[in-house]
Parts: C-alpha cells; structure tokens; sequence
C-alpha cells in the first residue's frame, strides 16, 4: 500500500506561480546530487552536466482545446478535447475539414441531451456538436466553412490552463505555454519542465557537447486530477498516447547518461522499457498498464528492452512507434532509463511528488522543504530542479 497522506506537506496558494518570469530561463534551479543541494539559475544548468550527457524532452504542443457552445435554451455546455475518436490519428484529426469526434470533459452535461446539436457560444452557424456517447463522453463535431480543424481550433478554441492557477487564460498565455521547440499538436497541457529552456540554454548545451533527443507525450487533463484514494494503487490512470522514433530509440542506446526533461518525458521513457518487455514475451498490443512494473519481474537491461522494440518497428517496417501508457510510477520504482531528471516542484499528494520519489527516495521532503525555505516558485510557471537518481541502497 502506498498512502498519499505520506506525500503531504503545506503549499500555500501564494507559493503557486499564478504567472511565468520575463525571462523563462531565469528561473531558480535547485540541483540535488548524492544528498546535496545547490541552488542557482536555470541558463547555469549546463554546468551540472557532463558533455556525454543524451536530453529528451517531450516536444508536444497545446492545442486551444476548451469549447463553449450554447443549448437553445440557453445553458452553457464546455467542451475540452482530450483524444482524437475518429479519425483516430491526432494528424489526420487536425486535418480533417467538415467533421470530427473526440473524447471530452464536459462542463454542464447534465443538461445536454443525448444526440442533442447544439451550437458554438459565440457563432451557433459556424460550429455545431453533438454528444453521440455519453458514457465515453464522445462529441462529435461538424463545420461547413473547408477550414482544417486545426484552423478551426485556433479561431474558436481557449487554452486550457491549469486548475490550479485559478485564473482566466490571458493572450499572453500563447505564447508563454508553450514550450520553445513546441511542434506536436495534441496535449490539453504544456509539459512545462521545458518551459525555462530558450535557445540561450539551448546554444550553451550543444556548445558543451550535450546532445538532445525528442519523443511526444500527448499530456491529457488526468495529469490535472487529484488522487482521492488515500491508497494510490487504487487512483485511476488516465491513458495518454506518445510517439518516438527509431532515430531517438537508437539514440537512447548509444548514449547512456540520459536526463529526462519532465514527467511526461520520464514516463515515455519508462513506458518503453515494458514496451520491450511485452514484446521480448510476443506481446504486442504497444499499450503499458498502470501497475505492470509492480506485477511482474524483467531482469533484461534497458538496452535491450530497446532492441526487441527496434527488431519489432523494423520487423513491422514502422519508422514512429505510436503506443499509450497508464504507467504509475511510485516511490520504489527505480528508474531504469535515467541518471536524472529535469522537473518543476508539483503539488502535495500527487502522482507526480510520488514520482519525484522513486528519483530521490525519501529525501523528496527534505529537498521541498528546502525549496520552501528559499522561497520557490511552484508548479507550472514556478522554478525548476535538476534531480540526479538517488542510488538504491
């Protein structure tokens, strides 16, 4: 049994980042290393790694994904896009000119009737949705202008800002959500560890000899979620869709001393390790259950795990691997993918704090507390860390 009330600790809503610095590379950086702390800015993070060093980061893009349309009678219905349901590729979703469905949160869908049209808030003419499945919570929506979705979205859609900022998304918000090497439209939220590197830390990195691979992560609103269960094996994962590449897959083999850049990155890279496993066992159905690395024992290293995935995309003449993952990472999983991780400070008592823990064991808290001492800033706009993996004893 995991217990969340282990992950406790007081965050006043003062220390949340309600807004990014001027400057998103200036932001604190507090960087853990054999049980010790250092503080310093994040344009300095080149300093902490070694020129062998292999980056992943996830490039995924935030899509203007919340909707508002209107019933007749005039109850406001919200709609925030989650996966793409037909077609059921996020490329040929965006590109698609006169309809689409796509699983959804609903705001107010008590009062939507089932099979209901209902009309855009602010234009009933230009876009109509209907709720085809309310038990998958599946729109579909319909347009007549030839616009690809993804024009459509830009016109009619508002980012999706956390919860926890408690605030309306602003214009300025566009630009600062996103990440600087941003290109894969998908996700509902920015993986927002990526959010302080500019080309400045960028050009110092790749000057070092520090190299940078991408995968995507398609971070979808359960990250949002609060975990309810005081038994975290019983919270429920939300299944999130990511992509990588051979090039990337053969990069992570040549370079060992790997640093993911985030959460999301993170959990592609441990997804793939039970990825190789399924298919070392003739299992193919490229999806990672929430509790698979708890269930069973894998002995093969993390290289090799990547190999039975690269004979398999070769085997099955695919040059992008597209999976999904459920994985929940908890504090005694150890990583096997990385020597550190690049990350942001998260709330108490979620998945994502339980995760820093199976990075640093048990001196999350002490680095935290630290944090809170020295007065950082936290969650999606706030600070950074640079966590080195805390050897198992």
């Amino acid at each position: 049994m995991i217990k969340k009330s282990d992950f406790s600790f007081q965050l006043d809503e003062s220390r949340i980042a309600k807004y990014p610095l001027a400057n998103r590379d200036e932001s604190k950086l507090l960087v853990y290393q054999n049980g010790e702390t250092q503080h310093c800015v994040f344009n300095e993070i080149d300093k902490y790694l070694d020129s062998d060093t292999l980056i992943i980061r996830n490039n995924a893009k935030v899509i203007p994904a919340r909707l508002y349309f209107r019933r007749a009678t005039g109850a406001l219905i919200e709609v925030l896009l989650l996966e793409p349901i037909s077609p059921s590729s996020y490329e040929l979703s965006f590109a698609s000119t006169a309809s689409c469905q796509w699983k959804c949160i609903i705001g107010n869908s008590k009062k939507w009737k089932d099979d209901e049209q209902i009309g855009l808030a602010d234009n009933e003419e230009l876009v109509t949705a209907k709720l085809t499945d309310r038990g998958e919570r599946i729109v579909e929506l319909c347009w007549s202008n030839g616009k690809t979705f993804t024009d459509l979205l830009d016109e009619i859609g508002e980012l999706p800002l956390p919860p926890y900022l408690n605030r309306n998304t602003e214009q300025s918000d566009i630009e600062t959500y996103q990440t600087v090497f941003a290109k894969n439209a998908g996700s509902v939220a920015a993986p927002t560890a990526g959010l302080h590197f500019t080309g400045r830390v960028l050009d110092s990195l790749e000057q070092k000899g520090v190299e940078t691979a991408e995968v995507t992560l398609h971070v979808g609103a359960g990250t949002f979620l609060p975990v309810k269960e005081d038994n975290v094996l019983h919270h429920d994962m939300h299944r999130e869709h990511f992509e990588v590449s051979k090039e990337t897959l053969e990069h992570l083999i040549s370079k060992p001393k790997r640093i993911a850049v985030g959460t999301t990155s993170l959990r592609v890279l441990e997804s793939l390790y039970w990825l190789g496993v399924q298919l070392s066992q003739g299992v193919n159905g490229l999806v990672v259950g929430k509790l698979e690395p708890y269930e069973g024992e894998a002995k093969m290293t993390y290289t090799e795990s990547l190999q039975h995935i690269l004979e398999y995309m070769h085997k099955h003449n695919i040059k992008t691997l597209e999976a999904a993952t459920e994985i929940l990472i908890l504090p005694h999983h150890h990583p096997r993918s990385i020597i550190g991780l690049i990350t942001n400070f998260h709330l108490p008592e979620s998945t994502l704090l339980m995760l820093i823990a199976s990075v640093v064991g048990d001196q999350w808290r002490s680095i935290y507390e630290e944090a809170l001492s020295k007065n950082y800033r936290f969650l999606s706009y706030g600070d950074s860390s640079l966590l080195f993996v805390e050897k198992p004893t």
